[in-house]
């Protein structure tokens, strides 16, 4: 027999990032495999399979085509890792429970006790259900659309302490957006999303800003494959895989967002970081300009400033949405606060900081008609609310890039 299959098993799987979790793991010939529905049964008859992950939305329905079930898997209901033994049979697993068990222990977020709100009726909802089980809920309410327990009635489970998101929404690319408002939980204790790209989806940023523990579906991913590659090898795994791959993914897949006064040097900086690090840099302004067909000055003297920031603002969104690129905005991009959520959900967000007295004005419609110590009195604030992280841009640009490199591969995994 030639090579055997290892890969993950979905309908539309352009957004996953398994392949690099698995590559990272040895498992090189790790790929995607996409298939409809009348397509399963016969693929998974194939004597070439050696190991598979499953996703939305067949990890019930690849059930009923598995020899050997194991006895957790089959009391959750659901599988997501499927492994072809020597004897030829397709045995079934559900490696998303120690996923979810990694994710929630790592964000610090116990059940026990605890009242569960679990958004969502699929495959991954059966596994949260069983795991906020285990770990010791004192009651779990599953949302589903049309279910008893639905969207339109969600005021009867105020008192949860945990929400937790397994339906893609907010999912890229239809980021910003979330299945639930959590001011509605008073009680709020934890957030869990399973998505996990974008890293924070519109939940997560309002768990963030409202200081509430929480975790992106990334740690439950990393930690569910290594379960997976440990049933298709035979092999036992050290934990510290876990956390090693997850830093990796983390540096890999973030922004690196650069903001600053105009004329403080992010073109410049972003040119060099590119350089540095083999990363793509996308700039805004670029992209404005592109899209309206003329030059800033020009869009400035002949639409005015609103429809630049109008322009602006969706150009952020756009670039925010992508992973692992160094992003590079024009100096006004934070006086529209609805910026920052699209920065900041991907991206660890840098202010270069330059002496306001060497600023270049030439091409910088407001900069040329503002004294910049009025504009950066005015927008200080602002830098401040949306930066991760402030660096000095006063000497080489080598020096700066380097400096915000180093940064970055300290504090991606934050």
């Amino acid at each position: 027999m030639g090579e055997k299959i290892y890969g993950l098993l979905g309908r539309k799987l352009g957004h996953s990032w398994s392949p690099p979790i698995h590559r990272a793991l040895g498992c090189e010939s790790y790929r995607l495999i996409e298939l409809e529905p009348e397509e399963l049964a016969d693929f998974l008859r194939r004597e070439d399979i050696g190991g598979l992950n499953v996703t939305i939305p067949y990890k019930r329905d690849v059930m009923p085509c598995c020899d050997v079930i194991d006895e957790a898997a089959l009391a959750i209901g659901s599988v997501n890792t499927i492994v072809r033994r020597a004897d030829g049979k397709l045995y079934a697993y559900n490696t998303d429970a120690a996923g979810f068990c990694w994710m929630a222990r790592r964000a610090g977020i116990s059940f026990a006790g605890k009242k569960a709100v679990i958004l969502g009726s699929g495959g991954a909802s059966l596994t949260a259900r069983a795991m906020a089980k285990k770990l010791g809920a004192r009651e779990i309410a599953v949302i589903s659309r049309s279910g008893e327990n639905n969207y339109q009635n969600l005021s009867r489970h105020a008192d949860a302490d945990i929400v937790v998101n397994t339906t893609p929404v907010g999912t890229y690319p239809d980021v910003g957006k979330a299945a639930v408002d959590l001011r509605d939980f008073p009680h709020r204790t934890g957030v869990l999303d399973v998505v996990y790209n974008p890293r924070r989806t519109a939940l997560l940023l309002q768990a963030e800003e409202m200081g509430i523990p929480h975790s992106d579906g990334l740690p439950m991913l990393v930690a569910q494959a290594v379960a997976a590659e440990e049933h298709f090898f035979d092999k036992t795994i050290p934990d510290s895989e876990n956390e090693r791959i997850l830093a990796q993914l983390r540096r890999d897949t973030q922004n690196i967002v650069l903001i600053g006064m105009p004329g403080s040097g992010k073109t410049t900086i972003g040119h060099a970081l590119a350089e540095l690090t083999g990363r793509e840099a996308l700039d805004v302004d670029e992209a404005i300009v592109a899209r309206a067909g003329k030059s800033i000055p020009d869009i400035f003297a002949q639409d005015g400033e609103p429809v630049f920031r109008d322009l602006e603002r969706q150009e952020t969104a756009n670039a925010g949405k992508l992973s692992g690129k160094i992003i590079l905005t024009g100096g006004g991009v934070v006086k529209d606060g609805r910026n920052y959520p699209s920065l900041h959900q991907n991206g660890r967000i840098y202010e270069l900081s330059r002496s306001l007295d060497v600023l270049p004005t030439d091409g910088r419609p407001l900069s040329q008609t503002t004294d910049l110590h009025a504009m950066y009195a005015e927008r200080a604030p602002m830098y401040t609310r949306f930066r991760d992280a402030q660096i000095d841009n006063n000497g080489a640009a080598a020096d700066t890039a380097a400096a915000i490199w180093r940064d970055f591969c300290e504090h991606s995994g934050d």
